[in-house]
């Protein structure tokens, strides 16, 4: 009796724990919520930052637009490249790149 007790005790226990541990979600604390606006404001900054700094010191290549319709930008080494979401250069080959739409 007290072992069918003890393995009763044990599968309640372990089920309780189950549904309890099934109920907090990661993605609703205010922590993560804090961390995913901080990531989004830090990418939207880097982009600016390295998007300004690009329009002064590269050349802006006029005929030719990156995969999503991105300007893409000439260094001084000639190498092609655009500017990501996240404030990264993405350096492209020149077959890579494509003829913007004529207006």
């Amino acid at each position: 009796m007290k072992n069918l007790f003890k393995a009763a005790l044990v599968t309640a226990s372990v089920f309780t724990f189950s549904l309890a541990h099934a109920q907090t979600h990661k993605d609703s604390t205010l922590g993560h919520k804090i961390g995913k606006t901080a990531t989004t404001v830090g990418d939207a900054t880097a982009h600016t930052a390295v998007s300004g700094d690009a329009a002064v010191t590269d050349k802006r290549y006029r005929g030719k637009m990156g995969p999503d319709g991105q300007t893409i930008y000439i260094n001084k080494n000639s190498h092609y490249f655009y500017v990501d979401h996240a404030g990264k250069r993405v350096y492209l080959k020149k077959s890579e790149l494509r003829d913007k739409p004529i207006k």
